[in-house]
């Protein structure tokens, strides 16, 4: 049997990324699934609607929607989107449920099945799924070259007849897959790194960069490897280590992150104003209030000659490669719900039960089912 798997044109503001690239919705074609490509969906992200092969193309989102049984996004679809998918349908894509439910909760109440690609079990299992490792390999990436194309200094050891330049000293804070791809990229671009992760174990993964790891005698892994949020005495023992290497640093990527949490404040203004003038911050974690007490999203800052920047959407910054990774990560998830030609959505799942939000007509998922 066939399936209507529909891709969504993105319509938040400064979205370049689609939820399938062609090579990727070709293959589902191949397998006998009809594809539906709202028009100039891939457009931004180097895909115009002519390459696209055995797809139909739509102009308008809810018509696409409206002939979907799955749906397909980068972010979570408008209300009219939602509003116009038949009932029993499903949608995957970064759906965003720790803000604004209620939109969420009213396409649940119509039978809409909703898979938020956030919430994947961070479990060996899943890991060809995880759209924020995937994503935060690009934003790792990326924030390190927005601090070089801003800083005023070169990043590696150069010997000329002018004389010599000594290597920016880059701090990364964070050492989960962003702040991994973050130092793997500085020291490729000739920088000395150091980092800092409140997770001890990261400790062997930074130093197979080579980087050195900060020590600040605090640890707060949790089950997943997530980090938990710092008691007031591990945040002032961790804050005044990091202090000394951030008042030698030339450049600091910062990327600590709690799911569904605002971002820890971990560069206070007394550590900026400790930096020297010419240094560069860039807080990856801008989106949800920032890593630095003096992070604006999408701003930059200047204190005292201490650039702090707030990049936003940093994955859309490379949509051609952020997109290709998003889409073998839904393909993945996809592959767990289609059998024999049909959607079956098995609640029994590790993976699928983790991620689901809405089935059959109601919140599932624990975490949500009291939000209103």
């Amino acid at each position: 049997m066939s399936i209507n798997i529909g891709i969504i044109k993105e319509s938040a503001d400064g979205e370049r990324r689609v939820a399938l690239d062609p090579p990727t919705a070709g293959k589902l074609s191949q397998a006998g699934h009809k594809i539906l490509l709202q028009a100039g969906a891939g457009a931004e992200a180097g895909h115009p609607d002519e390459v696209w092969k055995d797809v139909e193309i739509v102009s308008d989102g809810p018509a696409l929607a409206a002939q979907c049984q799955v749906l397909l996004s980068v972010r979570r679809p408008s209300a009219e989107v939602l509003a116009a998918l038949p009932e029993g349908a499903l949608v995957i894509g970064g759906l965003a449920p720790y803000g604004e439910f209620d939109e969420l909760k009213t396409a649940a109440e119509a039978g809409i099945s909703l898979i938020s690609m956030e919430l994947v079990p961070r479990i060996t299992r899943a890991q060809a799924m995880d759209i924020l490792s995937s994503q935060a390999t690009v934003a790792g990436y990326k924030a390190v070259i927005i601090a070089a194309d801003i800083a005023p200094r070169l990043f590696p050891m150069l010997t000329t007849a002018a004389g010599t330049l000594r290597p920016a000293k880059a701090v990364v804070i964070g050492a989960g897959v962003a702040g991994l791809q973050a130092i793997a990229t500085a020291r490729r671009l000739g920088a000395q790194v150091e980092a800092y992760d409140i997770r001890a174990a990261a400790r062997e993964q930074v130093e197979s960069l080579g980087a050195k790891m900060i020590d600040t005698g605090v640890d707060a892994e949790t089950e997943g490897g997530y980090a938990r949020e710092l008691t007031d005495e591990e945040r002032a023992q961790q804050a005044e280590a990091l202090a000394r290497h951030l008042a030698r640093a030339d450049i600091v990527i910062s990327t600590a992150a709690i799911p569904g949490r605002p971002a820890p404040k971990i560069i206070t203004e007394a550590m900026v104003t400790d930096m020297q003038p010419g240094s560069v911050i860039v807080d990856i974690a801008a989106e949800t209030g920032g890593n630095c007490e003096l992070t604006k999203a999408g701003e930059i800052v200047n204190v005292g000659g201490v650039l702090v920047v707030g990049p936003t959407n940093l994955p859309s910054k490379a949509p051609l490669h952020a997109s290709e990774m998003y889409a073998k990560n839904v393909n993945n998830l996809l592959a767990l719900m289609i059998k024999d030609g049909e959607l079956v959505i098995d609640t029994e799942d590790e993976v699928i039960a983790g991620c689901l939000l809405s089935h059959g007509g109601q919140v599932v998922h624990e975490k949500f089912k009291g939000e209103e």
